[in-house]
């Protein structure tokens, strides 16, 4: 914890009771929430930073785009335009936000759009033809003027949210008892080999409610790094000294998943969805070899020559039953389609 955080420690208790009585009046109808008939899945956390909604977004447009016509809406962090957009494939990152445009270049048969407004977003998005079945929402697990009818709940294995506090000084965007609106929780990044005995210890931090099903994942990197062109094996890393580039909430598995390896990279770290300047760009133009994250490529991959520039793809493994959790998801969307 930094300095500045801790100074902001008598804030703790104001914005614990802003957030918590906002909550309130969602919870006893004095504020007011749009409900649907069609299936709206959210994905969402209780804390800033990178707790892994995108793989989890792509994990369920995966399970479903086959079967549905089927929409992601997303806020669109970071882009400079507003309102309603739909995303396209040739979009840039200031118009529509890295990670719709990463939905967009990989599953380009799915609706993609964004809109800070998620009403008006759902609104728009049905009156499309053809029109979306599905709707799933990123990031908008504190959008309560949305009522969804199922809620997806990450926390990260490092930094569980029941160890945590609201902000300023903790992470929290409100207080620990919003998790029992989730239909799911999911602990993501842990190990892959997580005990039983450690997964029932973190059920009981947790205090996972009866109605709640709760699920362990590991990040699976993929066995090859890609740009738009080709394929080359993690493991021809072992010849080169590359320099790894990331710009995501929290690094520190891919670093040691590449050390434990046995790899040699220099690490250059940005912010979490960092806008590239100008002479930022210039200098990493100049490196031999660059390995980033997919969310980064989609934002260096227009100034930066394609030969020296690729991506590390990655997924989520549930650690077990992960059919369970597939199952889960379809008797939410065969309920109400």
């Amino acid at each position: 914890m930094n300095v500045l955080r801790k100074i902001l420690l008598p804030f703790v208790p104001f914005y614990y009771l802003v957030t918590w009585l906002r909550n309130k009046l969602y919870d006893i109808g004095v504020k007011k929430s749009t409900v649907y008939d069609f299936p709206v899945l959210v994905v969402g956390n209780l804390s800033v930073g990178g707790t892994g909604k995108s793989p989890m977004v792509e994990y369920l447009i995966t399970l479903l785009r086959d079967k549905i016509t089927l929409a992601t809406l997303s806020r669109g962090y970071k882009r400079e335009t507003k309102g309603f957009l739909l995303v396209r494939p040739d979009a840039k990152v200031r118009q529509v936000g890295d990670e719709p445009l990463q939905f967009k270049k990989k599953f380009s048969d799915v609706i993609v759009a964004v809109d800070a407004d998620r009403r008006n977003g759902i609104a728009t998005l049905r009156s499309l033809t053809p029109q979306p079945e599905v709707i799933i929402l990123d990031d908008a697990y504190q959008h309560r003027k949305v009522k969804a009818g199922f809620y997806i709940l990450l926390t990260p294995y490092y930094d569980l949210y029941c160890d945590d506090i609201v902000l300023p000084t903790g992470n929290l965007r409100e207080p620990r008892r919003g998790a029992e609106r989730a239909d799911i929780i999911v602990v993501t990044k842990c190990p892959s080999q997580l005990s039983i005995e450690e997964r029932k210890k973190i059920e009981y931090k947790l205090a996972v409610k009866p109605n709640q099903d709760l699920f362990f994942t590991t990040i699976n990197y993929g066995d090859n790094i890609m740009n738009v062109s080709e394929a080359r094996s993690v493991s021809s890393l072992k010849n080169i000294h590359f320099t790894l580039v990331t710009g995501i909430a929290n690094p520190t598995p891919l670093v040691e998943y590449y050390t434990a390896l046995g790899l040699k990279f220099d690490h250059i770290n940005f912010s979490d969805h960092h806008n590239f300047t100008d002479t930022e760009l210039i200098k990493l133009s100049a490196l031999e070899f660059i390995v980033t994250t997919e969310k980064d490529y989609v934002r260096l991959s227009s100034s930066i020559s394609e030969k020296k520039l690729w991506y590390q793809p990655i997924e989520i493994k549930f650690i077990e039953n992960s059919d369970f959790f597939d199952v889960k998801i379809l008797e939410f969307m065969n309920s109400i389609i």
